[in-house]
């Protein structure tokens, strides 16, 4: 099972819930965490992780050859991103624009685009103990974009785990399109709040378009702002679990420590949630 936690906006404990989850199921079953995250990663942060391998993420970069290119400019029109300028002496390639997607090599009429590879960040695999496995990407500083990265992470997925629960970046842009691609389910952080609203309409929507189940994590709740209620109630949104305002929930976190392990009652209500989501998956 492949479980995508993901919110609209950040801030609204998607990295509570993925860890505190992973840690939970790994005492009865083989669990692998995996943070898509990999412009900020910080699941590592509440866990001793014993990395064992790292791995470089490359994407190819186009390399024109002056003497075959007859400036047509068919690769400046197939590429999506503007990272070819065709000029009337030469052709220039930008590549922090590239997306490394070989369509101008493709449809070059003289084959006169090579290739180079160019690094784009790292993938960086562990394990935090004998059941739950480890794997975050990072992404070097100044790359636009790092869904290489997020490809490149998922294609390490363990076979042998029961369950994969990946930690998305915040959003509802291609970075996590690309962690949701493939998944079984999606649990949607939010918070209740104008802000949280706004953010989970628009990822529920981007879940909906990918038709794959999924269901709300309520954090921070306030049964004041009622809007958040009737927009799920609307909706016919699953509540997975409501987690209150709790200073000690905070405390715990600031602390890089899982408030699972120090707080009675909540280890019951994630399994509850996981037993739920595995009804829903059918």
């Amino acid at each position: 099972m492949k479980i995508t936690v993901l919110s609209g906006k950040g801030g609204t404990g998607k990295t509570t819930i993925s860890t505190n989850l992973s840690w939970i199921l790994s005492e009865k079953m083989k669990v692998q965490l995996l943070d898509t995250d990999v412009e900020e990663p910080n699941t590592h942060l509440f866990f001793n992780i014993e990395f064992q391998e790292e791995i470089p993420v490359n994407i190819m970069i186009p390399v024109v050859d002056k003497d075959k290119c007859i400036l047509c400019g068919e690769c400046a029109k197939v590429c999506q991103f503007g990272a070819i300028a065709v000029f009337p002496k030469a052709v220039m390639v930008f590549e922090n624009l590239c997306h490394g997607c070989g369509a101008c090599s493709l449809i070059c009429p003289t084959k006169a685009i090579d290739e180079k590879p160019k690094r784009i960040g790292v993938i960086r695999l562990g394990r935090i103990n004998g059941n739950l496995l480890y794997g975050m990407g990072l992404m070097d500083l100044g790359e636009p974009s790092g869904v290489g990265i997020i490809r490149e992470l998922k294609k390490r997925m363990d076979d042998s785990a029961d369950v994969v629960i990946i930690d998305a970046p915040p959003g509802t842009s291609c970075p996590v399109v690309e962690s949701l691609r493939g998944t079984d389910f999606a649990i949607l952080v939010t918070e209740s709040s104008p802000f949280g609203l706004h953010d989970l309409r628009m990822a529920v929507e981007v879940v909906r378009t990918m038709e794959i189940p999924m269901g709300v994590v309520l954090n921070k709740y306030d049964s004041s702002f009622r809007e958040m209620d009737e927009y799920i109630k609307k909706e016919g949104l699953k509540v997975l679990m409501r987690i209150p305002f709790d200073k000690k929930i905070a405390y715990h976190y600031s602390k890089g420590e899982l408030f699972t392990k120090y707080i009675s009652g909540w280890r019951d209500k994630f399994w509850r949630m996981y037993e739920e989501i595995k009804e829903m998956i059918g």
